[in-house]
């Protein structure tokens, strides 16, 4: 990478994107999720308006951060791999780089990482989404047995409560108009002053419960 993605300023998440952000959210992902994937969106009465969270799911495409921003309804920082942003798609490297995610050294996490998360928390009023999983796993091979705390770490440094989101239904990408069913069922969040073990299990128990 020519520039370390893993290193975000606050400046990286102004007006502009804020601005750019919402735009893409209504003007592109809400449109595409109802009309290609009739998208429902059960729970939000689980979250306070005005808070920021970690918002978490599970991990089943490459169209699951554009549905946890419709479940935010506002700005969400995502930490993604590194590998995605040398990523051969070209679209696929844009989004990623505009959207304002910041990178994750999944074998060795980078201090720059940690600072990241650290001024998106102080000095931003950006959300967080991550997916604990760590890589997709397709509709009938959910796994959730093997999600290690890395989320919980990032939540209790952010000082922001997890919101569990159980994404249903994906079976693969929709090219028809209403061809496809997704429905985002939103948990009540888990409290990050919790001990990681209590989190964990809280969470794990949730996805178990509410994935189909």
């Amino acid at each position: 990478m020519t520039r370390n993605y893993c290193r975000r300023y606050p400046q990286d998440y102004g007006f502009i994107r804020t601005l750019y952000i919402t735009l893409f959210l209504w003007l592109v992902v809400y449109p595409a999720g109802i009309l290609f994937y009739t998208t429902k969106i059960d729970g939000r009465e689980n979250l306070e308006k005005g808070m920021r969270y970690v918002f978490t799911s599970n991990h089943t495409s490459y169209i699951d951060a554009p549905l946890l921003s419709m479940v935010a309804n506002h700005p969400v920082a995502y930490m993604a791999k590194e590998e995605l942003y040398t990523h051969k798609n070209p679209l696929i490297r844009f989004l990623v780089i505009s959207l304002g995610s910041f990178g994750v050294n999944r074998k060795k996490p980078e201090s720059a990482t940690i600072k990241s998360i650290i001024d998106i928390a102080r000095h931003t009023k950006w959300s967080f989404g991550i997916f604990p999983q760590g890589k997709t796993y397709s509709h009938d091979e959910q796994n959730f047995d093997e999600v290690k705390g890395g989320f919980v770490s990032i939540a209790k440094l952010a000082k922001m409560d997890i919101v569990p989101v159980a994404i249903s239904g994906f079976d693969g990408y929709a090219f028809i108009p209403f061809s496809k069913h997704i429905t985002l069922n939103i948990g009540k969040p888990i409290s990050y002053q919790l001990p990681e073990d209590e989190i964990l299990k809280q969470w794990v128990e949730y996805m178990k419960e509410n994935v189909e």
